[in-house]
């Protein structure tokens, strides 16, 4: 069955469920449509899984704390960073894990943004190049990763209600590469 039949078969009550949380890291299951409640960790350097979901209490499993993206990123090496998701989705499958939420492929471009070391460069070649390689070793293991933090998150402060107000042509050439070169090479299963 493709998504659309599914869906055709969902009430629109169940069809807004899916569009909230069971909680902060669970998605909503309909029984009803067999579709099942996915666990979500934040990443991108390692598998950060809070052992109970509904309390959220900040007890996190023990995990493999892989090096930073910017680290990853100066080797230049795509099939290290491949193995590196692939060792984290095998992770992910040992807690089970059904999304890893990375990796982050934002520019860099001020030394104000607290998560400068969760994105690869200031490059946006580069940047899609090395988080391309990275979705492809997660998703071989049959976990799914989230490219983020979708697009032009690049600063901390007031970052909950900034406005990025952003030239056109910037966005085309520095901001969205990166987004469009993991969704064309490695198709995220979400962003």
């Amino acid at each position: 069955m493709n998504t659309q039949e599914i869906l055709s078969r969902l009430t629109l009550t169940e069809k807004i469920s899916l569009l909230t949380g069971k909680n902060f890291w669970q998605t909503q299951e309909v029984d009803r449509a067999n579709i099942p409640s996915l666990w979500l960790s934040d990443g991108p350097h390692g598998v950060r899984k809070i052992r109970d979901a509904e309390n959220q209490q900040y007890d996190i499993v023990n995990a493999t704390c892989f090096p930073t993206a910017s680290s990853m990123a100066s080797t230049w090496n795509r099939s290290l960073i491949k193995k590196v998701g692939h060792a984290l989705g095998e992770e992910c499958q040992a807690y089970q894990v059904d999304i890893l939420l990375g990796p982050g492929v934002n520019i860099k471009r001020t030394p104000l943004c607290g998560r400068n070391f969760e994105y690869y460069s200031e490059d946006p070649v580069l940047a899609g190049e090395c988080g391309a390689a990275y979705i492809k070793g997660i998703q071989q293991t049959g976990v799914g990763a989230c490219v983020k933090h979708f697009a032009a998150n690049n600063q901390e402060y007031d970052r909950w209600t900034i406005s990025a107000e952003i030239d056109e042509r910037a966005l085309r050439e520095i901001y969205l590469p990166a987004f469009e070169t993991v969704i064309r090479e490695s198709n995220p299963i979400s962003v």
